[in-house]
């Protein structure tokens, strides 16, 4: 299947970026040695979100460990870690004076707490030069390791969101070196152990069926996850996983309204809706609903058992 620009929906077409703001955004991005998961990802939103002076950042380096099959970044050998680049990704959020920031990584496999510790630093830099910025990370899986999902709980993020990305059927292909259960088991202690509310999301149209999703929907709430993302799959060449199909805009309502009635307390869902967009928002709707007053959950996923690194 093409992923020429010409072959999708005219709902997913967007103008190309070009604005002073993101211009600006990229200038400093380069300037600070940065990297972006809007670029690395090619994000079909960088011009809007850059437009309005917000961007995920992306730290541990611009090569994975792992070979997810719908994801842009490069596989490889990482670098050495950066152990600066905390104090400049707060640097640029003081910068663009962001009242909400977005965190986010690739894979670090290789290291013995996966770089966690340079997440709890980096919010540990935010809170320090940006007291009054609300931070959001989204995390890889760390393999299974609670000590490196504890140390960015006590670093106090605002919301912790890590991504199920797909149903659990096309995990093989999707995200081969993941396991399903592990990640919603992630989400789930992230509840217990923490304050920071937690978030999911899901990319639609890589060959699951209307009722897979909604099973996974179900799963999602069942470990009393509190915010939801559903967009549209978008491969990004023709080595990776091809689109199945083209959701309509009308199922991705549905989708939403589905999961708004099994208690989310926010759901984007939309063709163009990724991980980040519009998290600023996102997090004041949280603000105004005590999480304490939710129901309470019982997870139905027993704890893994089986070794750090036995992938299915």
């Amino acid at each position: 299947m093409s992923n020429s620009q010409d072959r999708l929906p005219r709902w997913l077409k967007v103008k190309a970026p070009g604005s002073p703001n993101y211009l600006d955004l990229k200038r400093l991005v380069k300037s600070l040695k940065l990297n972006t998961v809007c670029e690395s990802a090619q994000c079909p939103n960088i011009g809007e979100c850059w437009g309005n002076r917000t961007a995920t950042f992306m730290i541990l380096g611009d090569i994975c460990t792992r070979s997810c099959g719908f994801c842009a970044i490069r596989t490889g050998r990482p670098q050495v870690l950066d152990e600066d680049e905390p104090k400049r990704v707060a640097q640029a959020i003081a910068a663009l004076g962001l009242g909400h920031a977005v965190i986010t990584s690739v894979n670090r496999d290789e290291l013995p707490d996966g770089g966690a510790h340079i997440f709890a630093e980096t919010i540990d830099e935010i809170h320090r030069l940006c007291p009054e910025t609300s931070i959001e990370v989204l995390i890889p899986d760390f393999q299974g390791d609670q000590d490196s999902l504890l140390a960015i709980l006590n670093a106090v993020p605002d919301i912790l969101n890590h991504n199920l990305e797909t149903v659990p059927r096309l995990y093989p292909t999707m995200r081969p070196q993941a396991i399903y259960s592990r990640s919603l088991e992630l989400l789930d202690r992230a509840r217990k152990l923490g304050t920071a509310p937690t978030k999911s999301g899901m990319m639609l149209g890589a060959g699951e069926t209307m009722d897979e999703i909604e099973d996974t929907i179900g799963d999602l709430s069942d470990v009393g996850c509190n915010i939801l993302t559903l967009g549209q799959y978008l491969s990004p060449s023709r080595k990776h996983v091809p689109v199945a199909r083209f959701l309509d805009p009308s199922e991705f309502t549905e989708l939403g309204n589905y999961a708004r009635r099994l208690g989310f307390n926010h759901v984007e869902s939309g063709p163009l809706v990724r991980s980040s967009y519009h998290a600023e928002k996102q997090v004041g709707e949280i603000e105004l609903t005590s999480i304490q007053s939710l129901p309470t959950h019982i997870s139905k996923f027993e704890p893994i058992t089986s070794p750090i690194g036995n992938h299915r």
